[in-house]
């Protein structure tokens, strides 16, 4: 009985094990943090990545003056393409469209192109996107800067999907849309339209 006494005030002594037993019990949890920030900087940046895209081919079609030819349209789609890069750009989709505006505040879509990504070595063109002659719903506070005038509005979409899949499983949509001014005032035309 003295020699399992002993070895019980022996036990609650010795502490040369805890180390490794708080590891044991803290690793799970650290290894779940750290690959969760990962995860979420690897979306948080693709999200910019998204807004950089919407923001590129809109703040270049809003410079043009007059008309914008096909083949250059298609040239800034697959330059914001880039932005993507090292991600795959197939699941990206980019948008523009060209609005009007009347004296109260009814919108119009002139035109709309849309680009859709696609595998490496892949050819795609743009194809035609929201319909126009539709109304389009903007934000009332464009919508009243740009009473009786223009706006050009680009969208990107991308679905994102995470890099190791142990914390996010699923694929995140992200989408962002930018609205800009016609640099002149005056409408753009879209050289494979009706004329304007």
């Amino acid at each position: 009985m003295r020699a399992l006494r002993n070895l019980g005030r022996r036990f609650a002594t010795d502490n040369s094990a805890v180390a490794a037993v708080e590891f044991a019990l803290v690793l799970p949890v650290m290894l779940l943090l750290y690959l969760g920030t990962m995860e979420a900087s690897a979306l948080i940046s693709m999200d910019r990545r998204v807004q950089t895209v919407a923001g590129t081919i809109g703040d270049l079609v809003a410079r043009e003056d007059k008309t914008i030819p096909a083949a250059r349209l298609k040239d800034y789609f697959r330059a914001a393409e880039n932005i993507i890069a090292p991600f795959p750009t197939d699941k990206l989709v980019q948008t523009v469209s060209f609005i009007s505006i009347d004296a109260d505040g009814e919108t119009l879509i002139e035109w709309s192109r849309r680009f859709t990504g696609a595998g490496a070595g892949e050819e795609r063109d743009h194809t035609a996107g929201h319909t126009a002659g539709e109304s389009y719903d903007l934000p009332e506070e464009i919508t009243s800067l740009a009473e009786n005038g223009y706006v050009v509005v680009s969208e990107a979409s991308y679905s994102y999907t995470p890099l190791l899949g142990l914390v996010f499983e699923s694929d995140f949509p992200l989408y962002r849309e930018n609205f800009y001014l016609p640099r002149f005032g005056e409408k753009i035309c879209y050289d494979a339209a009706p004329p304007c």
